[in-house]
C-alpha cells in the first residue's frame, strides 16, 4: 500500500463512520488542485539543469491551503499528495483555520552549493509566485528545507508581488519568524507524550525513550524529554544508532554531534543498528525521520509499549495491525507531528497582526493546542470503542466535511 492508499484508507474508514455520500468522499479525497513545474537551475560552472517542483493543494473549506515545500529525490506526485492529503486532515484535527497543501522539488539539496540552493528556490518562488499568498497558499519548511531557503523564498515573492511577511511560515525571527517555530515539532511531541503516559498511570522518571532520527524533529524531541526528565536510552540517525540502558545526555550529546556528524562514539553510549533500535524494549519508540520505516517485515519484532508517530507515516497499515494485535498503543502522526503547524498558525496570525508574540505565551499555546486536540481524540475513540488513528481522522474528517457543507461544495 503507497503512502496515499495508506492516507486514504483511514479516510474511508472515517468516511463511513461519518456516514459521508458518495460524492462527498470523492471530494474531499481528490486534491482541488495540482501544480507541476520545470525549475531551471544555473549551476555554479554555469551549466542549466531544470529539476522537476510539485505543489499539490489538497483542500481549503477550512481556510488557506497550508503545507511544506521538501528539497528530496523522492518528492515524486504520489508522495506530495498523501503529504497534502496529511496536512488536510492534521489541521483540521488541531482545529487552526487552514486546509492542506504540500510541495516539493526533485533534487537532492546536498549536492547544491549554497548559492545554487538560493538559486534553485528563487526560481521555485517564481514559477509559483500565483499559486502563493498570505490568504491563498502558505508554504513552510519540510526535508531538506529551513528558514534560511524560507527567507529566500519569501524575497524573491516580495520582490514580485510586494510586502507580505504573512505569506511563508518557518522563517527566521529576523525576518517575521515566531520563536519557538524551529523546535516546535519536537516540543509538541513531548508534549502529547506527557499526556499519554498520564494516561497510563506512569512519569517521566520511570519512562525509558527511544527516537528513531536525529533531524530538526528528533533531536528537538530527545532534548525536551531529557528537559523533562524522560531516560532516553537509545537514538538513532542515516549512519546508526547508539544505545545507552542508563539514558543519554542530550545536550552532551548535541554538542558531539555538531562536532563528529555522527552518533557513534559517544561517551558511555554503545552502537547498535537502526533495525535494533526498534526492537528495543522500551516504554516509548519515536519514529522521527522518514515514512514506512515500521512494516509488515519488522513490525512482530517491536517490543515498545507506546509508539510516538513523529514522522508522517511510518507505519505503514499492515505493520499498524500486527502493533495492535500485540497490544501497543499507537499515537498517530496527523496529532504527535502536529506542533509545527500549529506554531506555524501562530506565525501567520502574528505577522497579519503585525505583532509578536512572547517566547512563552507561544509555549503555552502550543501545549494547550495539541493537548485539547489528545482529549478530543481520546474521547472519540472510547466513545466509538475505535483507536486512536481512527478517532483522530473521525474528529478531522467531520470538520472539514461540515465546512466543505456549510459551504455548498458538497
Amino acid at each position: 500500500m503507497t503512502p496515499l492508499e495508506a492516507v486514504n484508507h483511514y479516510f474511508s474508514i472515517a468516511a463511513d463512520v461519518c456516514r459521508l455520500s458518495d460524492s462527498t468522499r470523492q471530494v474531499l479525497s481528490t486534491p482541488e488542485r495540482e501544480v507541476r513545474t520545470e525549475v531551471p537551475l544555473r549551476r555554479d560552472d554555469g551549466t542549466l539543469e531544470v529539476f522537476i517542483g510539485y505543489r499539490v493543494q489538497h483542500n481549503n473549506a477550512r481556510g488557506p491551503f497550508k503545507g511544506g515545500i521538501r528539497y528530496d529525490p523522492s518528492a515524486d506526485i504520489e508522495e506530495v499528495r498523501a503529504l497534502a492529503s496529511l496536512m488536510t486532515w492534521k489541521t483540521a484535527l488541531v482545529d487552526v483555520p487552514f486546509g492542506g497543501a504540500k510541495g516539493g522539488i526533485q533534487v537532492d539539496p546536498h549536492d547544491l552549493s549554497k548559492l545554487e540552493l538560493e538559486r534553485l528556490t528563487r526560481s521555485y518562488a517564481r514559477s509559483m509566485r500565483r499559486d502563493f499568498g498570505a490568504n491563498l497558499d502558505i508554504p513552510a519548511p519540510d526535508m531538506g528545507t529551513n528558514a534560511q531557503v524560507m527567507a529566500w523564498l519569501l524575497d524573491e515573492y516580495e520582490q514580485l508581488e510586494g510586502l507580505s511577511p504573512a505569506m511563508v511560515t518557518g522563517k527566521p525571527v529576523a525576518l517575521g519568524g515566531s520563536p519557538g517555530r524551529e523546535a516546535a515539532t519536537g516540543r509538541g511531541v513531548i508534549s502529547i507524550l506527557n499526556e499519554v503516559i498520564k494516561d497510563h498511570e506512569s512519569h517521566p522518571g520511570e519512562t525509558t525513550v527511544a527516537i528513531q532520527g536525529f533531524g530538526n524533529v528528533g533531536a528537538w524531541a530527545a532534548q525536551h524529554a531529557f528537559e523533562q526528565g524522560y531516560k532516553v536510552v537509545a537514538i538513532s540517525d542515516i549512519n546508526g544508532a547508539i544505545y545507552s540502558p542508563n539514558g543519554i545526555n542530550v545536550p552532551k550529546l548535541k554538542a558531539h554531534y555538531a562536532q563528529a556528524e555522527r552518533l557513534d562514539g559517544f561517551e558511555k553510549a554503545e552502537s547498535i543498528s537502526g533495525d535494533e533500535l526498534l526492537a528495543l524494549a522500551t516504554e516509548v519508540l519515536i519514529p522521527a525521520a522518514t515514512g514506512e520505516v515500521l512494516t509488515i517485515e519488522n513490525a512482530d519484532s517491536v517490543n515498545a509499549k507506546i509508539i510516538m508517530e513523529a514522522a508522517n507515516h511510518p507505519v505503514t497499515p499492515e505493520a499498524d495491525e500486527i502493533l495492535r494485535d500485540k497490544g501497543i498503543h499507537l499515537v498517530p502522526d496527523i496529532l504527535v507531528n502536529a506542533g509545527g503547524v500549529t506554531v506555524s498558525y501562530f506565525e501567520w496570525v502574528q505577522n497579519t497582526q503585525g505583532k509578536q508574540w512572547a517566547e512563552q505565551r507561544i509555549y503555552d499555546e502550543l501545549r494547550h493546542t495539541l493537548t485539547t486536540a489528545y482529549r478530543e481524540v481520546k474521547e472519540v475513540a472510547e466513545t466509538r470503542g475505535c483507536c486512536l488513528r481512527e478517532s483522530a481522522y473521525i474528529v478531522a474528517v467531520e470538520r472539514v466535511a461540515q465546512a466543505a457543507m456549510l459551504r455548498g461544495s458538497v
